[in-house]
């Protein structure tokens, strides 16, 4: 029950006004859909009027525009910093509707103005060739969620809410879209929002009954049992049913204003009591349960079946309009019924007294800058992070774990940064060494908590749920809406996302061609955990697939780096966050490894993106070599590394050229990704004609994608992941996939021209080699010691460590409780 002394009187007049809104946003939601011309049924509407092809979904739009009606009315009476994101699939004709009603679809898009000629454009562009999409798109002002991607509103939503005092987010939940793991996890957002410094997510089930052909599921349990469900996920729901019997609109429209008025109440009460101290628990906030017909105020009945509050009701209630005579004039007569000449001045403008119904300016939901988050985006302040780099007197003279390393300066970017970064992660960011940025301010939680528990704050920075869903989800929100942060994960676990992924990838790759849309901060990905590095997790959780996933999308928008060490690590997170409109997907390893470059070296390597490493070279940087060593990825920068050490001891004479790459979008041609080198740069890279064996982290034939139309392709042989592995050493992992310097240095007797013959011995004990570290390993449970132990020459002359076996307990740095074990659900 409502405590009457929180409600607001309303009058009938401003209920009449919504009323008649409603109904205007009905009526476009619907010509949207139906018509190419005579927008205003100036006269009798005619095939010619009426598309061809209909596309477009009705069910969910009704409700939508209710629910916008009342929020607009809610803003303007309570000055409210406001965002709508709507979840149902395909509700474009719903949020388009809204808006061109307050003005800002004609500001931002002058062809479509704000008269019956604007009006006409509005129609006929959506789901027509050349136009708009039928769902909620980049292209829709004040929407920062895609309509259709269903399950993610509420991650959305809270991301959006995070370190956003001030904002409430009305998130639209549909009732098909509750029954998707993610939306069904995502209820739980709850426990990690700080009434003191966060906005508020006011999340809305529009339970309407149906989706495409089936009911759906919360729809058709008991209320009480909904209810339950909705308090067992920590809120208070309030129900509102509408639509089913003959209540006269004015008295709905009574009813829901009141509900809402109590829902925001209990909001701003929750925010005021906690930013004053007087109480530190989670609030139990408001959720409304919104029940209405699917199709609300369309037709009844279309051949004799029922459509309103059916699944018919869900697309286009009549399909194939245009000739059919029946059909035209049953469109017409659902058009008149709402009136539209008590709606629209004779030059087609809104009724001035309805405009005034909506917010002005940036209160506008529509225009609300945080639904355009780059224009709020503000520079992060970083620190130098030289200043955090490995000293390394030679290469491969100093050991450290990379993603450690960039913890610390993680930290630094928390520090500098209190309220404009956020680090996500499905419970994995100790595990992959960036525990002292947790240090720093602690994992955000506000569930309950014990004296055992360890890090946990409502302020923290680090945002950990065991959901790459939720991750993902609520990082999307937060760089929507003008912040910055990164996303950490286990390399085979981030496939979980990989169609959240693509739509924001395609998001950004729709918006840099839409001039209203600012830049928005760059999605940022740590992969660490890595295939090459799973020696007790096993088969399942290899998989470097991500990278080529990545790689499908537009290449203005994505960028993947392999950096082989600390200092590259930290130079290539520091530009990833400094970027804007990117998705950066970074692999690093966590495990102790030899380090190569130094600081300033590091630098330059990372500009360059991919370069000669002459210290490793034997062709003495003049002429062509005989065969080119490519390395991609940490690992295969040691096995290629240690394959070369192996050559200048067995193959003195062979002129060997070692080439990093860093950004493997240099690999491509210039005509296909930003970052593509010339085919003049490449071919003096990798020459024209010389055998390259080449590296690589991940599954083989991406680098032959990416250098299909390279002069030099038919002599590139790729060595990498190719779906070999258990429970095992380092090394033997490599080996089963042929990725080791034993199996690199056969590949080089086979490949350069006249060694097959000269160095059959040599090939011989390479292949005894191999044998001889698998036995051991079966044996001894260890790497050998001749890899365990290996160091590059540089190193070992000076007698500096740079072990690269095994980690012992001493590589898990002192955290109190188990955070620091590995995450090993399969």
């Amino acid at each position: 029950m409502l405590d009457e002394a929180s409600t607001r009187t309303i009058d009938d007049a401003l209920l009449t006004r919504i009323d008649a809104w409603w109904r205007a946003a009905n009526y476009l939601s619907v010509g949207q859909i139906y018509l190419l011309d005579n927008p205003l049924l100036r006269e009798p509407l005619r095939a010619e009027h009426v598309k061809p092809r209909l596309l477009g979904h009705w069910g969910t739009s009704p409700g939508q525009n209710f629910l916008y009606a009342h929020l607009n009315r809610a803003i303007v009476q309570r000055d409210l910093d406001m965002i709508y994101l709507s979840g149902p699939g395909h509700g474009g004709p719903s949020l388009v509707s809204a808006a061109w009603l307050d003005g800002t679809y004609s500001e931002v898009y002058s062809n479509v103005g704000d008269d019956e000629e604007g009006l006409r454009e509005l129609f006929r562009q959506f789901s027509f060739p050349g136009g708009i999409p039928s769902h909620v798109a980049p292209e829709t002002p004040g929407s920062i969620h895609e309509g259709g991607e269903l399950g993610y509103v509420l991650s959305h939503a809270y991301g959006a809410a995070f370190d956003n005092p001030g904002l409430i987010v009305a998130a639209c939940v549909g009732d098909g879209e509750a029954e998707t793991g993610p939306l069904a996890t995502a209820w739980h957002s709850n426990k990690f929002l700080n009434p003191g410094t966060d906005g508020a997510v006011l999340p809305i089930l529009h339970l309407n009954g149906y989706k495409i052909a089936n009911p759906t599921v919360l729809a058709r349990i008991p209320k009480r049992e909904l209810e339950y469900l909705m308090v067992g996920n920590g809120y208070t729901p309030y129900w509102f049913e509408a639509g089913f019997d003959d209540e006269d609109h004015l008295s709905i429209h009574r009813r829901f204003a009141q509900l809402l008025d109590h829902a925001l109440d209990q909001i701003a009460s929750a925010q005021r009591d906690y930013r004053a101290g007087e109480y530190d628990h989670r609030p139990d906030w408001p959720m409304i349960i919104f029940k209405t017909p699917k199709g609300w105020t369309g037709p009844r009945e279309v051949d004799g079946h029922l459509v309103e509050n059916t699944y018919r009701a869900h697309q286009v209630p009549m399909s194939a309009v245009r000739g059919n005579e029946e059909y035209t004039r049953l469109l017409e007569q659902w058009m008149r019924s709402y009136r539209p000449e008590e709606l629209f001045d004779d030059d087609g403008r809104l009724r001035a007294d309805l405009r005034e119904l909506s917010p002005s300016g940036p209160r506008r939901m529509s225009a609300n800058p945080h639904a355009n988050g780059g224009v709020l985006t503000r520079d992060l302040r970083l620190p130098d992070f030289r200043d955090h780099g490995v000293d390394v007197p030679v290469p491969g003279g100093a050991v450290a774990e990379p993603t450690r390393v960039l913890g610390e300066w993680l930290a630094g970017v928390i520090r500098e940064n209190p309220s404009n970064f956020l680090i996500m992660g499905p419970d994995e960011t100790a595990s992959n060494r960036l525990s002292a940025a947790v240090s720093v301010s602690g994992k955000r939680w506000l569930g309950e908590t014990l004296p055992t528990d360890d890090s946990l704050s409502p302020d923290g920075r680090v945002l950990e749920m065991l959901s790459e869903h939720q991750c993902q989800g609520w990082l999307e929100g937060y760089l929507l809406t003008g912040r910055h942060g990164l996303f950490n994960c286990y390399e085979a676990f981030i496939h979980i996302i990989d169609a959240m992924f693509n739509q924001h990838a395609k998001w950004l790759k729709v918006t840099r061609e839409i001039p209203w849309r600012a830049p928005i901060p760059s999605l940022n990905y740590l992969l660490s955990s890595h295939v090459w590095r799973q020696d007790h997790n096993g088969f399942s959780h290899q998989d470097p697939g991500f990278i080529d996933h990545v790689v499908n999308k537009k290449a203005d928008v994505i960028r993947v780096y392999l950096p082989p060490d600390a200092n590259t690590l930290l130079s290539t997170y520091d530009h990833c966050l400094r970027s804007r409109d990117y998705v950066n997907v970074v692999v690093a390893g966590k495990q102790p490894g030899p380090q190569w470059l130094t600081m300033d070296e590091a630098v330059a390597h990372c500009t360059r993106g991919i370069g000669i490493w002459e210290w490793a070279s034997t062709d003495g940087g003049e002429g062509e070599p005989d065969v080119v060593l490519a390395c991609a990825g940490d690992v295969p920068t040691v096995e290629t590394l240690a394959a070369v050490d192996l050559m200048r001891r067995h193959l003195p004479q062979l002129r060997v050229r070692v080439i990093n790459v860093v950004d493997l979008m240099r690999l491509q041609d210039e005509g296909e990704h930003p970052h593509g080198l010339s085919d003049r740069e490449f071919d003096a890279l990798f020459t024209t004609d010389k055998p390259v064996v080449f590296a690589y982290h991940g599954y083989p034939w991406l680098i032959h994608r990416l250098t299909y139309r390279r002069t030099n392709h038919d002599n590139i042989h790729v060595r990498g992941y190719k779906e070999e592995g258990t429970t095992t050493t380092p090394f033997d992992m490599v080996m089963l996939n042929d990725l080791d310097r034993y199996h690199l240095v056969m590949d080089v007797i086979d490949r350069v021209p006249g060694l097959a013959a000269e160095q059959a011995v040599l090939r011989q004990r390479m292949a005894d080699a191999r044998l001889r570290a698998r036995q051991y390993t079966r044996e001894h449970g260890t790497d050998i010691p001749e890899v365990a132990e290996w160091a590059w020459p540089d190193a070992r002359a000076r007698g500096l460590p740079a072990r690269t076996g095994e980690d012992t307990a001493a590589d898990f740095e002192a955290a109190p409780g188990p955070v620091q074990g590995e995450r090993t659900d399969g």
